[in-house]
């Protein structure tokens, strides 16, 4: 089976499985995705999503984070960890939004990538969920499931395995997919101990079954 077509039947199987194609964290606002998907980083969404409620109905709006206290911003997120680093990040950017974007979360790889703590990740987030443009969200779910079902060779590097998945997914299938990785990867295709002899998609898979 060609890589090409090997995606098309994980795209297949993945959406019978999970429907509904959705983002784990939660969000009212573009500036508010891009803030919690850099608290994210080490850490799980369910801690972020916890956190981000707190944070958001503190400082309700760009211009309030902008304007908000290092230490404090601090102080909400450090379940999160890494929490001096990404407080900085979080009030620089919400400055440099305010300052350079008029406060509009931009649209293009290019641009998003300019903000503080901002990598690919989270822009290709940002473009497929916000701005539904095709887009591959390289984490380490999709890192670890692409290679284990063949669909890229193993690589370990983030832009990597960006790259090989672009190559070989439509590009209006990209963005649910890697939602829908992140899924199958809690459920099924886990780090430690997968379901492997339970795995709806272990006919396809390039992985032995356990």
């Amino acid at each position: 089976m060609r890589k090409k077509e090997r995606a098309d039947a994980v795209i297949k199987g993945l959406e019978k499985l999970y429907p509904d194609a959705i983002c784990s964290l939660t969000y009212q606002k573009p500036y508010e995705l891009l803030i919690a998907t850099r608290l994210s980083a080490q850490c799980t969404d369910a801690r972020v999503n916890l956190v981000t409620k707190v944070l958001f109905s503190r400082f309700p709006s760009l211009d309030a984070l902008s304007q908000a206290d290092v230490g404090e911003i601090e102080e909400i997120i450090h379940p999160c960890g890494l929490f001096r680093t990404k407080a900085k990040d979080i009030k620089n950017l919400s400055v440099m939004l305010l300052n350079e974007y008029n406060g509009v979360v931009p649209d293009t790889l290019e641009e998003l990538i300019k903000l503080p703590g901002v990598g690919r990740k989270t822009a290709n987030l940002i473009l497929g969920d916000v701005y539904g443009k095709p887009a591959v969200v390289a984490d380490t779910h999709c890192i670890r499931i692409s290679g284990r079902l063949g669909l890229t060779d193993g690589e370990k590097d983030p832009y990597k395995v960006e790259m090989a998945l672009k190559k070989i997914l439509p590009p209006e299938k990209s963005s649910d997919l890697c939602h829908r990785l992140v899924l199958f990867g809690r459920e099924y295709c886990k780090a430690q101990n997968p379901r492997c002899p339970e795995c709806p998609l272990k006919e396809i898979c390039k992985t032995p079954v356990k």
